[in-house]
């Protein structure tokens, strides 16, 4: 429990802080190639072109914050009226930019899809390179998809593991997990190491089973996986059913944004 107790003035203290539900108004660029992002920050690997059909982007550190904004959902539209939808499109952060022109850095198949649906708008989009924009937080939907737990391959059985959780749902940031043999009332805590990547160097032994802290509310709010998550012979580079997803939303203040209201 000491990672979930640590975390409790992080949680409180951040939430006026942040405005992740606010409407922002800034510049959104694209990589020309998706390797670029599936490279990224957030360590998802090749995985990262896998999520929202590629619709994916790199984020400022304000959203990244050292890695609790990875997998963190966006509604962007660009506020060309003549090349792009009102609509526009949802993208997930798995990578940090190091730019201060733009918020975000977007894959171009997330670039063209703010584009109208006529012959030609998304190639013209393109071509403006940089485009204003307006952007909002929006919760991540995976439709009946658990959320799973991937075993990194530098973990070692049973010494050392290190993980990285993979189609959270719901609009909140994982900011403390705990790990404990089934069965056991005594709980260990991991780490953040980089981007989404948690981990524990001293594993308990057997099957293990996870709580996670995630903000939700105005404050935080405990999920826990009251099953088996990885068992005794879990497996480096295998992915696990976490048996449980986050559908919460995470509220907080607008005050120091922009707008309120997508319209």
């Amino acid at each position: 429990m000491g990672g979930i107790l640590f975390l409790i003035f992080f949680l409180l203290s951040s939430s006026s802080d942040a405005c992740d539900r606010c409407l922002h108004h800034s510049k959104a660029s694209f990589f020309s190639s998706a390797p670029a992002l599936s490279s990224g920050a957030c360590a998802y690997g090749s995985l990262a072109t896998s999520f929202f059909a590629g619709h994916i982007a790199a984020a400022l550190p304000s959203i990244y914050k050292d890695g609790a904004g990875c997998g963190a959902c966006f509604q962007v539209r660009c506020k060309n009226p003549a090349l792009c939808s009102s609509k526009g499109t949802t993208v997930i952060v798995t990578d940090l930019s190091n730019t201060n022109r733009t918020d975000l850095v977007l894959s171009t198949r997330a670039f063209r899809a703010m584009a109208k649906p006529v012959l030609g708008a998304d190639r013209d989009l393109l071509k403006q390179g940089i485009v204003d924009i307006e952007y909002q937080r929006v919760p991540c939907d995976y439709g009946n998809k658990k959320m799973n737990v991937r075993v990194e391959e530098s973990s070692k059985n049973p010494n050392y593991l290190a993980i990285k959780l993979l189609y959270q749902g719901g609009q909140t940031e994982v900011v403390a997990i705990d790990i404990a043999q089934v069965g056991s009332s005594h709980w260990s805590y991991m780490s953040r190491s980089h981007g989404a990547v948690w981990v524990a160097a001293k594993v308990p032994a057997g099957a293990l089973q996870f709580k996670f802290v995630v903000t939700a509310g105005y404050d935080g709010k405990m999920v826990w996986s009251q099953r088996v998550v990885l068992p005794a012979s879990w497996v480096a580079g295998k992915t696990y059913d976490a048996g449980v997803q986050i559908t919460d939303i995470a509220q907080e203040g607008c005050d120091p944004c922009d707008d309120h209201i997508w319209t």
